[in-house]
């Protein structure tokens, strides 16, 4: 052991003692991230691998076939002013679309009526290839650095030793992640809670850019609106629905499209220019933040209809596989740097998950023509082969009948990068100003729900844990803080230290009402 370390010491697997594990080495403390974050890697990469075969986020899922129509501006504005990618740009054009809707942190089987974050993913069929949009319902996320999402899914999976979710390590997590306290917010509020997939908001939560043919870039968010109107449960009212049904949402997909009624969405963007626009209280990279609507308003884009239920679900809906980094010409990445993260994990999981080859089977292929001078690989079942292309070629460049680069279709968007390489968080990061302004909006029944189900995850916490949760609360709203202090004190005081499900308000006492209310039987 080294001389600076300890018992607790963190390390990587190389024995290393590890320094940095808040943020990753960026240009500036902005990004962009480099390649070399050998730390970062190390950790993301077991984390893609740890279950076989079910996803480890995002495990319990329900799809469906549909397509996406353009309007052909964005707002009122012609959409080439911001854009070159083709599938925006006339009025009507349709593209397929497949969409998986999904729970975050629960397993492949689990009641569709957990409190969690859920998953919004669309591949878009493109003429120019597959574009994936892959977001939550939520706008915001926990973190702001792709280090923190394996310690972040750990906290919120099922104890290591027990299997069982619990409380009392999420907030010891959450009560040491001061930047989690908008999602937080809204997690533990009727929102965390969607009564079903068909009216729930969606958004791609990270910071994208558009370019036009000029090669010059925005920023953008992407928000899905829900035709079908948006409808959330409380906690009480997701616990009667689970008593009865536990795939409803699924279910209620399922059966709205075999009856005719599509569900639809409405795709708006906000745009920003590209830049780190000092006169805001937050970054714009920052997906723990919202983009204020007054001051980068919903500009309608286009709209997407679900109208085809899958005809096997393990085919279509359990091996579909998305990933950020898949964009078309017209589409690109910033520098947020959970973005940076999944766009790296995303496709590395699904490689592992699914195979070298998961682009190959039909539900992930585009639907267009394909090659490449990619051979070989686990369950490979054809070759991306030109039909002029000479076989013996698989390398480019060539003169002997090989692929040939496209030509270029506008002109390069070509950022410029400067800074020294740190391990550093961003400088407006501006914890808890949208949470206490979420708080503050809430309607009564979603506060009360909000303080309920928090207590509720909080009473079987350590007595330090609350009093760190009730500052970061009080830190947001000086009421919130008050009305969770209060409702802890009215519970039993300081737990043992053992949870259970998230917002659960009886989760503890089930155990022994199971004994209590079982009937006796004979062995036979």
């Amino acid at each position: 052991m080294g001389g600076d370390e300890n018992d607790v010491t963190l390390t990587t697997r190389q024995g290393h003692p590890e320094s940095f594990n808040q943020n990753m080495r960026t240009v500036g403390n902005r990004g962009p991230a480099t390649l070399e974050n050998y730390h970062f890697l190390e950790k993301i990469t077991h984390f893609d691998r740890e279950r076989i075969p079910e996803r480890v986020v995002h495990a319990r899922g329900a799809g469906a076939h549909g397509y996406f129509e353009a309007y052909g501006k964005v707002g009122d504005e012609p959409i080439a002013k911001y854009t070159r990618a083709k599938l925006f740009q006339e009025k009507g054009k349709r593209t397929p679309v497949f969409v998986r809707f999904s729970t975050v942190t629960h397993g492949i089987s689990s009641p569709e009526t957990l409190r969690d974050p859920r998953g919004f993913a669309v591949k878009f069929y493109t003429e120019d290839g597959n574009w994936d949009l892959v977001g939550n319902n939520l706008k915001v996320f926990f973190i702001r650095d792709a280090i923190k999402f394996p310690d972040l899914i750990h906290a919120f999976k099922p104890d290591p030793v027990t299997n069982i979710q619990d409380t009392a390590r999420i907030f010891d997590f959450i009560s040491n992640t001061p930047e989690a306290m908008n999602m937080i917010t809204y997690l533990f509020s009727p929102w965390g809670i969607p009564a079903n997939y068909r009216q729930m908001q969606g958004s791609g939560v990270n910071t994208y850019k558009w370019v036009n043919a000029e090669g010059q870039a925005v920023l953008v968010k992407y928000h899905w609106e829900p035709k079908q109107g948006i409808k959330n449960l409380t906690q009480k009212e997701a616990e009667q629905i689970q008593a009865v049904n536990f795939n409803h949402a699924t279910q209620d997909l399922y059966e709205a499209i075999e009856r005719g009624d599509y569900p639809e969405w409405e795709l708006c963007v906000q745009i920003m220019s590209d830049g780190p626009h000092p006169e805001l209280d937050f970054d714009p990279l920052d997906d723990t933040k919202i983009w204020p609507v007054d001051q980068f308003p919903f500009l309608p884009v286009g709209k997407m209809v679900l109208n085809k239920n899958p005809e096997d679900y393990f085919a279509e809906v359990e091996q579909a596989a998305f990933g950020t980094g898949v964009l078309v010409d017209g589409l690109d990445f910033s520098d947020d740097k959970m973005l940076v993260g999944r766009t790296f994990s995303y496709s590395d999981t699904q490689r592992y998950r699914v195979g070298t080859n998961y682009l190959q089977l039909p539900i992930n292929a585009p639907k267009k023509r394909v090659a490449t001078n990619l051979r070989g690989g686990q369950m490979e079942y054809y070759v991306d082969r030109a039909p002029r292309q000479n076989p013996h070629v698989n390398y480019e460049p060539s003169s002997l009948g090989g692929l040939r680069e496209a030509p270029q279709s506008g002109k390069e968007y070509t950022p410029f990068v400067e800074g020294n390489l740190v391990h550093a968080s961003i400088d407006r990061t501006n914890d808890f100003k949208q949470a206490g302004e979420r708080y503050r909006m809430f309607e009564d029944w979603e506060r009360d729900d909000l303080i309920q189900n928090l207590v509720n995850g909080l009473r079987p916490c350590r007595k330090d844990i609350q009093e760190r949760m009730i500052e970061l609360f009080t830190k947001c709203d000086p009421d919130y803080g008050r009305r969770v202090a209060e409702g802890l004190r009215q519970q039993s005081g300081e737990g043992d230290g053992i949870g259970g499900p998230l917002g659960a308000s009886v989760s503890s006492e089930a155990v022994r009402k199971a004994e209590q209310l079982g009937h006796s039987a004979d062995p036979y």
